[in-house]
């Protein structure tokens, strides 16, 4: 039940800190020395995290409810209450630096972006830039500083890390330019200054019907964990892409609907989208689910994904632990990766006839022109339907190695 303040005013230390909890994660953490601190539980990108809120009775539980009102809000929005507020204490110890206009920059842009790849810009930014320039005001950082940075993430080989590092620190720049902040982006003086980035690899694929066939009687003999051979079964059915699928939890799938609804924001394009499931994705999702539908034991607020990690329930499996697999059933990366799941169902679904359109909103692509303009998750749902099931038949008959026939429509 809520808090009161005399409960609040009462609450006795003991040997150890306890908790007493208002509600929507706001709780009072009572201290052996008596100490009360108002702390907020919330959760984001997977990951369970804690918010400070003040000092009891400093702020009296009016004020911490209406803090923790706020905090929510910004979660509603995409937004980490914890950077937003670490954002903020940097802009008022040094409103100008880079670290404080960089974060601002994150808090402003993020709800454009996926939580994975907000992840990973925060990550690097906080271990390849701030380190050098989160403490300078900004409009006094030049390009050889900045090139002098950069050419350090260069030297231990992560040349593509530093491209991609030039061109977050560009958007950096340009919004402390529209602010106000700085004057000009000295990132692009650093056209040509650093290493090009070797050739972009392709997502190996196999596209040949006898091929497939083979990789699928390959993967039915996979006697790794049930849950690699799980996803393993899956990635040719569902051809969503590998962070899709090792992310997906329990809650987004309706089994007797025969659908799998992925939220935008784990999406690459931020749009929600739905994935038909074939008759025979439903079974292997079935016979998974006694085993890791019920999340993590003791912690009911988890996520429950279909792929927790072998080490930990909380995290979903490795980003390579379906490559992993088909590498011991002998497929190493130059013939087939966990992306190439994509590529073999794209062409051989155009080679038989199915319409661009829908393969294209199958694999979560947005098209050019008006189609694009207009993209609705549920479009060509119908078609797509029948082509996931046909699909799913299409593959059990190269599997069993008989006769390849076109995929038909059906009427």
């Amino acid at each position: 039940m809520p808090l009161s303040d005399t409960a609040c005013r009462k609450a006795k230390p003991t040997d150890k800190p306890f908790k007493i909890s208002d509600g929507g994660g706001l709780y009072l953490e009572v201290m052996p020395n008596g100490s009360k601190y108002w702390r907020q539980k919330y959760r984001i990108s997977g990951t369970e995290k804690r918010l400070a809120l003040g000092v009891y009775p400093d702020v009296p539980l009016k004020l911490a409810r209406k803090r923790r009102d706020t905090a929510r809000e910004q979660l509603a929005s995409g937004i980490d209450p914890g950077e937003a507020k670490r954002a903020a204490k940097i802009s008022q110890a040094g409103a100008e630096s880079f670290e404080a206009i960089a974060r601002e920059w994150m808090t402003q842009t993020n709800a454009k972006r996926t939580v994975r790849t907000n992840e990973t810009i925060k990550t690097r930014l906080e271990a390849d830039l701030f380190p050098w320039l989160g403490k300078r005001a900004i409009m006094d950082i030049k390009a050889p500083e900045l090139l002098a940075t950069l050419r350090r993430v260069e030297s231990r080989g992560s040349v593509i890390v530093a491209k991609r590092l030039r061109q977050i620190s560009g958007q950096i720049f340009r919004y402390a330019v529209a602010t106000g902040r700085a004057e000009r982006d000295p990132s692009g003086d650093l056209r040509g200054a650093l290493k090009s980035p070797p050739a972009e690899k392709h997502h190996a694929a196999l596209t040949s019907p006898s091929e497939v066939g083979e990789l699928m009687r390959a993967i039915d003999a996979y006697r790794g964990q049930f849950v690699t051979r799980c996803a393993l079964q899956l990635s040719p059915l569902l051809f969503v892409r590998p962070g899709e699928l090792r992310a997906a939890e329990w809650n987004e799938f309706d089994l007797d609907k025969a659908e799998w609804r992925i939220p935008g924001h784990k999406m690459k394009m931020r749009l929600a989208h739905i994935v038909p499931l074939a008759e025979q994705a439903v079974t292997i999702l079935r016979d998974l689910e006694p085993l890791t539908g019920a999340g993590v034991p003791g912690k009911p607020d988890a996520p429950k994904y279909v792929f927790p990690g072998a080490r930990s329930r909380l995290r979903p499996m490795s980003n390579n632990t379906v490559c992993a697999a088909l590498r011991r059933i002998g497929y190493d990366g130059d013939q087939m990766t966990a992306h190439g799941f994509r590529a073999t169902a794209r062409t051989l679904l155009a080679e038989n006839g199915w319409k661009p359109d829908a393969i294209e909103r199958q694999l979560a692509h947005k098209a050019s022109g008006p189609l694009g303009a207009a993209y609705d998750r549920a479009q060509f749902l119908d078609e797509r339907r029948k082509m996931m099931q046909a699909w799913a038949d299409y593959l059990d008959v190269l599997k069993r190695g008989a006769d390849v026939i076109p995929i038909r429509q059906k009427a």
